[in-house]
């Protein structure tokens, strides 16, 4: 028997025809501009499914046309497949009573290591797979075994004319599913998972498919690590009758108290069954069910999609409304519960914090301290929700003493008075900290508009924007760490004959009466300049405003620096006569001390905003 493989490229795919010993019936006449089949993929049995996702869409396509009497494989015949339509054209056929074996083939079939034979009747093994593939498949494969008639005449004035009936191909896969679920009665086992993996065995599976759509052949024992993190559905070809897929499901998952726990569990599948679906269900019994402790990972904080606050586009009524943005620079970390029963986290800082522990004490709950939340890490301007475990079900929690604590499921009522703690150990939290005297902070338009190009300047102001905001935050944050740094004490008193108030340099004010004023609670309105009127600071009472150049560069410059204290010290009350504004306060001492002193402060890099390459910044 001659064999010769054919093949043809269209639409960038692959698709062949076997040439067999040649067998033509009668008549000899054949089909005009070939005929063309629809292919169309079924889903899965019992998977609901949209109609534009039973298009096949295959990588590749083999085909064989039989005599349906005979079983015998027609040769000579051209194919082509187009994806995008998903129709089979065949050309070469001629009248006669047909089926059309398809094999469609979606993925990775290469590393299968699956083959296609050239075959001369439909009964012989057609697709083969080896017997020692210790691995799941890599492609989905579609098969399908479809009768049609081709009757071709002539008319009298000798023109050739075809019919052809059964032009509608669905297939199947020959293949079966093997998904592994999972239920949680906590939600923060599963994104606090470091490995989660399943020991596949003794299941022998089938290695070939004849061309009539017959499972042949038998593979070797299955043994098989799988790893059930990076999927959690597996493609077999089906397993041979007697023998089924099972193993055991091994899970390592780490507490926020930074301890591991390391489960197993069996599980049987009696069988994979082509264009089937077989569910391995697994209920996590695990010691942390009961945990009352929110523990946000990294992966749980970013499946809960939470929001950002100061963030470009954030509209100018809300970051203006001091309901919803202000903040103390003592207390830039803001915890409170919602009326619905969740943990509010808003952050103002333009750093991320790491291994955050939230405690909390419910007056009508415990007397003690709570472990209610742990953060592997809160990012800048962060803007967390998220409801409570309490409310939901009976909770276990950690006291601050080390007691363990069983609450039943409460209400919201029950968390009223709440009150925090926060804890970490970042160095970050530690100079945080050191904030004793901190300033409340709102943002002002001060008639601006930052929705127009040129930011709607009124007077000596402008429409403020967040990337302003968030750099407010930064130097607020700095500044207010500065004020209790021993070396500030320390400059003060070596210059404290060159301290004098508004009577001018015999008016005498001393270190103290200075560290008083600047470590008093204060509210400020911060709003940006508009330095079109050669303006470029405004301060006073609870006034303050800087150019945009100064809000950039308050990090290294010096001069952008002595803008912010020249206007702090009007907040203080001083006025031009004395050192706090046009005098050694603001254009010496205070200025390069910042700059000098940048790498100790809280916000020790203008690289965390990256505010000079904002977009959003006035031209």
């Amino acid at each position: 028997m001659k064999r010769i493989l054919f093949a043809v490229l269209w639409s960038g795919l692959f698709l062949a025809s076997c040439e067999q010993e040649e067998w033509r019936p009668e008549p000899s006449v054949s089909a005009q501009n070939g005929i063309s089949f629809n292919l169309e993929a079924m889903a899965y049995d019992g998977e609901v499914t949209r109609a534009t996702e039973l298009r096949t869409n295959y990588d590749r396509v083999e085909f064989l046309v039989a005599d349906d009497a005979s079983g015998r494989v027609i040769g000579n015949l051209k194919g082509l497949y187009d994806p995008q339509s998903s129709i089979l054209r065949i050309e070469g056929l001629r009248d006669g009573t047909y089926r059309l074996l398809v094999l469609g083939i979606r993925g990775e079939w290469s590393q299968d290591r699956m083959t296609v034979h050239s075959i001369g009747h439909i009964d012989e093994e057609w697709v083969s797979f080896p017997s020692d593939l210790q691995r799941s498949l890599a492609a989905e494969y579609f098969y399908s075994q479809s009768p049609f008639v081709v009757r071709v005449t002539t008319t009298p004035e000798g023109v050739v004319e075809s019919v052809v009936t059964g032009t509608e191909t669905v297939q199947q896969r020959i293949v079966g599913r093997a998904d592994f679920t999972f239920v949680y009665e906590n939600p923060y086992i599963r994104t606090a998972e470091l490995l989660k993996r399943a020991v596949l065995s003794d299941a022998r599976f089938h290695t070939g498919l004849t061309g009539s759509g017959t499972f042949v052949g038998e593979s070797e024992e299955l043994l098989l690590e799988v790893d059930l993190e990076s999927a959690s559905s597996y493609l077999f070809l089906p397993t041979v009758e007697g023998t089924s897929l099972r193993g055991e499901i091994e899970q390592v998952t780490r507490t926020y108290r930074g301890e591991q726990v390391r489960r197993f569990f069996g599980f049987e599948l009696d069988c994979i069954e082509p264009n089937r679906i077989g569910q391995v269900n697994t209920r996590v019994v695990h010691p942390d069910n009961t945990s009352g402790t929110m523990f946000i990972t990294q992966r749980a904080y970013d499946e809960g999609t939470h929001g950002l606050i100061l963030q470009d586009g954030e509209p100018k009524t809300v970051y203006t409304d001091t309901s919803q943005r202000r903040f103390n620079t003592a207390a830039p970390l803001q915890c409170s519960l919602t009326d619905a029963g969740e943990l509010h986290v808003r952050f103002y800082s333009p750093r991320a914090l790491s291994g955050v522990l939230v405690r909390a004490r419910f007056p009508q709950v415990d007397n003690e301290y709570l472990d209610l939340a742990w953060f592997d890490s809160i990012p800048p301007f962060a803007d967390f929700y998220e409801t409570l475990p309490q409310v939901q079900r009976p909770t276990l929690c950690l006291s601050e003493s080390g007691r363990w604590v069983e609450l039943p499921q409460l209400d919201v009522q029950a968390l009223a008075g709440a009150e925090f703690k926060i804890e970490s150990e970042d160095p970050y939290w530690a100079k945080l900290q050191k904030i004793l005297h901190g300033w409340t902070i709102a943002f002002g338009l001060y008639g601006g508009d930052p929705d127009l190009p040129n930011g709607g300047p009124v007077g000596n102001w402008m429409g403020i924007r967040p990337v302003h905001c968030r750099e407010v935050v930064a130097f607020f944050l700095n500044f207010t760490y500065m004020i209790d740094m021993p070396e500030h004490e320390e400059i003060l008193r070596e210059n404290q004959d060159r301290l004098y108030g508004n009577g001018g340099v015999e008016d005498k004010v001393t270190p103290e009466t200075v560290l008083a004023q600047m470590r008093q609670p204060r509210s400020l309105v911060v709003g940006l300049v508009y330095s079109g009127n050669n303006v470029i600071g405004l301060g006073g009472g609870n006034i303050f405003g800087a150019y945009q150049t100064a809000w950039l560069s308050h990090y290294t410059n010096t001069y952008s620096c002595e803008v912010m204290f020249h206007e702090l010290g009007h907040v203080m009350g001083y006025s031009h006569s004395s050192s706090f504004t046009y005098g050694p306060w603001a254009q010496e001492l205070m200025n390069n001390f910042y700059v000098r002193h940048l790498n100790e402060m809280p916000i020790d890099s203008p690289s965390y905003l990256n505010t000079s390459k904002n977009p959003t910044l006035y031209p």
